[in-house]
């Protein structure tokens, strides 16, 4: 698939009409109306049901059969008395029906408070009283369960709506309606009130609340982030601005829409056209672009590695001519990505070069992928650029992006006419950046927060007087403008010898080098060397298990042999051959099993909760120093 070289020498050049910034929707109602009217029989989402021997099938809906739906759903929570800015709570994985709710909340004048599924009931209790939420849309009977559970901690709280299933496992049967009984309170209240839902878009205020989104907490509590109805409406015109997409490509987006990456790429869809396929189970990522074949998909850079790690590996178990087939080819695309990068094309030699590698192997991987991947978005950390490298060199770019929940997710990203392997682009257009004298940067536009909800100390903390956000985060700005996210300020740590260590780029490195690996946790602060705790992809090192005599061996008893010790100690050997001396690794411990989400052990976004790790394994690591 041929790139286009990356010609803009810097912002200043993207070209836009000014008008999409100035002349939006005043909120998200608004602008999903406009939708609507605009092209009402274009597919919207594209959402799969599953039967009884787990074979999916996928339904197309059109944007005025979505908007049939949400507006009874949002005339059902005024029928239950959701009023102007007061919250309604989504407690549910990523699916159709999180959609509909939330764009009902959105008509209804209401707002939303993202709740993950995984999040535990004490959370779920703070997080619910915190916001005042009213009302619930709950996924299932677990998520009703819970709910049930700390129901005396949210007096609040008056409805649970379930999205999946009935009523009958509630302890409290009128607390509980289902998504079809919401809908036809709806359609009841509709008939004698046609205008309802139309007034309460209208009565909308660009400065009103629209989400609450409680950040997921890599230390301390989380903090509910206010983003209001102008903060999403400029997000959305702000990624037309680009340029990049339009009305006939096709998203599929399986990331948390509790997750403010997420939400954004279920919003901005509404500015631009394009249908989404949702689907949030994480293992059918891969089956499912083969048969959804979209043109683009947001993922963090864990699937990217992952996917990475799969192909290659794949690859290297076939050997011989297989491979090095492989290997010319994808150096081929890597040659002609990188002339690319640099604002030129390819010479005729190269270019015929890769017509070749194209025909034999590139076009064999993306049909992988469905065939049709313009590009992919990387986001919530940091990806390695070797992985990068390679999804550039079989033709399916990774535009990396930057952005925090606090800035409603993007702030900065690679485009495909302007991009650097490396960093993460660009700002977006109306977006003001500094970079302060410690290496931190500042942001300041519309797509800023306004603060932290019923947290006035935070808020003073991480937006000052003159209203630039402390990101939290250190980077640095090129002569074409390009930022490079160095490390988060708070994980940068000093060792007793006195000298700075980033651990997020180390463990980053090594997830470009180590095909095995899963997580990688950097530690050293005050001590006098670097040593880490290692986890291993279940999955590639079962493969690596079952071609050296280990099939059917226990996890934890092939990652903590002796072979794999070794296996991985020749991965750091070449990891620490790139590193300075003070950051090289001098000890590490291979974890007996992987780290996850339900043990609260990563984000849902799957970003390391680096505190909560160094509390839990915290004689494992002292034992390094001993």
């Amino acid at each position: 698939m041929p790139l286009q070289p990356s010609v803009l020498p810097d912002p200043s050049a993207e070209r836009y009409d000014p008008a999409l910034l100035t002349d939006r929707p005043a909120s998200v109602g608004a602008l999903f109306r406009d939708r609507v009217r605009r092209t009402p029989d274009r597919i919207a989402f594209r959402y799969p049901t599953t039967d009884a021997d787990g074979v999916d099938t996928w339904h197309d809906v059109t944007w005025s059969q979505a908007d049939r739906r949400v507006r009874r759903l949002a005339a059902g929570l005024v029928a239950l008395g959701i009023g102007p800015e007061q919250r309604v709570a989504i407690a549910s994985g990523t699916r159709y029906e999180w959609a509909l709710a939330d764009l009902a909340v959105m008509r209804s004048g209401g707002a939303t408070t993202t709740v993950y599924p995984t999040t535990m009931p004490e959370d779920v209790a703070y997080i619910l009283t915190d916001s005042e939420s009213v009302a619930v849309f709950a996924e299932n009977a677990a998520q009703l369960a819970k709910l049930e559970g700390i129901r005396d901690a949210v007096p609040a709280l008056r409805t649970v709506v379930v999205l999946d299933g009935d009523v009958a496992s509630a302890a409290d049967p009128g607390w509980v309606v289902t998504l079809d009984d919401l809908e036809a309170r709806g359609a009841e209240l509709l008939e004698t009130d046609p205008g309802v839902v139309d007034a309460r878009i209208d009565g909308a205020r660009p400065d009103q609340l629209a989400t609450l989104i409680y950040t997921s907490g890599t230390t301390g509590r989380p903090k509910g982030v206010r983003l209001l109805h102008r903060t999403w409406t400029y997000q959305a015109a702000a990624c037309q601005a680009m340029g990049t997409l339009g009305e006939d490509d096709l998203q599929y987006l399986w990331l948390p829409l509790a997750h403010v990456f997420g939400k954004q790429l279920l919003t901005i869809n509404l500015q631009l056209g394009f249908a989404t396929a949702i689907d949030g189970r994480i293992d059918r990522i891969v089956p499912n672009l083969a048969v959804v074949q979209p043109t683009f998909m947001g993922a963090a850079p864990r699937i990217f590695e992952k996917a990475h790690a799969a192909i290659t590996m794949a690859i290297a178990a076939e050997g011989g001519v297989k491979q090095r087939m492989f290997d010319w080819a994808v150096a081929v695309g890597g040659q002609v990505a990188d002339v690319m990068e640099h604002g030129r094309r390819p010479s005729p030699l190269l270019a015929a070069r890769h017509r070749v590698a194209d025909a034999l192997v590139l076009r064999t991987v993306r049909a992988r992928f469905g065939g049709r991947i313009r590009f992919f978005i990387s986001g919530s950390a940091a990806l390695n650029p070797d992985v990068a490298r390679f999804f550039g060199a079989v033709g399916m770019p990774v535009a990396e992006g930057y952005g925090l929940t606090e800035s409603s997710s993007a702030a900065f990203v690679n485009r495909l006419e302007a991009w650097q392997t490396g960093s993460v682009g660009w700002q977006i257009a109306g977006l003001e950046v500094r970079i302060a004298d410690d290496g931190e940067i500042l942001l300041r536009g519309e797509g800023i927060m306004d603060g932290y909800h019923n947290n006035p100390e935070a808020t003073a903390e991480a937006v000052d007087a003159d209203g630039w956000f402390h990101t939290g985060d250190i980077g640095e700005l090129d002569e074409r403008r390009f930022l490079r996210i160095t490390d988060r300020k708070k994980d940068l740590f000093k060792t007793s010898g006195g000298k700075y260590v980033a651990p997020s780029a180390i463990e980053s490195s090594f997830k470009g080098i180590c095909p095995y690996v899963s997580q990688l946790v950097v530690h050293g602060d005050q001590r006098n060397f670097v040593s880490a705790l290692v986890t291993l992809d279940p999955d590639a090192i079962g493969a690596w298990a079952a071609a050296h005599g280990m099939a059917g061996r226990p996890y934890a008893e092939v990652v903590t042999s002796p072979e794999v010790r070794d296996l991985v100690q020749g991965y750091v050997d070449e990891l620490n051959g790139t590193l300075n001396r003070w950051e090289t690794i001098k000890r590490f411990t291979i974890l007996d099993h992987d780290l996850t989400v339900e043990a609260g052990e990563l984000t849902p976004s799957l970003k390391l909760k680096r505190k909560v790790v160094a509390e839990r394994f915290a004689d494992v690591l002292d034992a390094h120093y001993t």
